[in-house]
């Protein structure tokens, strides 16, 4: 296992505990090296999920690709890694339910902007405007306008009828 700050190929385990569903052994390691500690997780090697891209093509399903794109899309926004690691927990969970044991992109994109959206709305903006593809402003104006169209729609206070205390 090669360390993630130093890249030393040597180290220790500190600590291993089962996880609470019993599906993975979650190990803290030390670097014999630098001596910083990281987590690593052991699952058993299954029939991989499948992710069906846009074009049709089949791909094995990356935990640590939908986690780079969460990172990328909430860099230097005040969002926990709890949360970030939340949705990626959300996204994976999403993929094993699946009877036929894949998903396509879209399903799955549509899944992490709808949990962007609830948590930072910058966060959202940048990943639809990946995810999505924005071919130019306008695209991409209309997403921010919609975003705001429904924010305010939230914030409106509630009619109250005639007579009703």
């Amino acid at each position: 296992m090669k360390c993630p700050f130093c890249g030393f190929e040597n180290d220790k385990v500190v600590d291993s505990r089962e996880s609470k569903e019993g599906e993975s052994i979650r190990r803290r390691r030390e670097c014999l090296k630098c001596e910083k500690r990281f987590t690593t997780y052991e699952r058993i090697d299954e029939i991989p999920y499948m992710v069906v891209k846009k074009d049709g093509r089949r791909e094995k399903f990356e935990r640590q690709k939908i986690l780079a794109g969460v990172l990328r899309a909430c860099e230097k926004r005040p969002i926990s890694m709890g949360k970030m690691e939340q949705i990626v927990n959300d996204v994976e969970q999403f993929v094993v339910d699946s009877p036929e044991r894949e998903r396509s992109t879209s399903e799955i994109g549509e899944l992490i902007m709808d949990r962007l959206k609830q948590i930072d709305k910058v966060a959202y903006i940048r990943f639809a405007s990946v995810y999505r593809d924005f071919k130019d402003v306008d695209e991409f104006r209309s997403e921010l306008e919609h975003l705001l169209h429904s924010k305010e729609e939230k914030q409106k206070p509630a009619k109250v009828k005639p007579g009703a205390k």
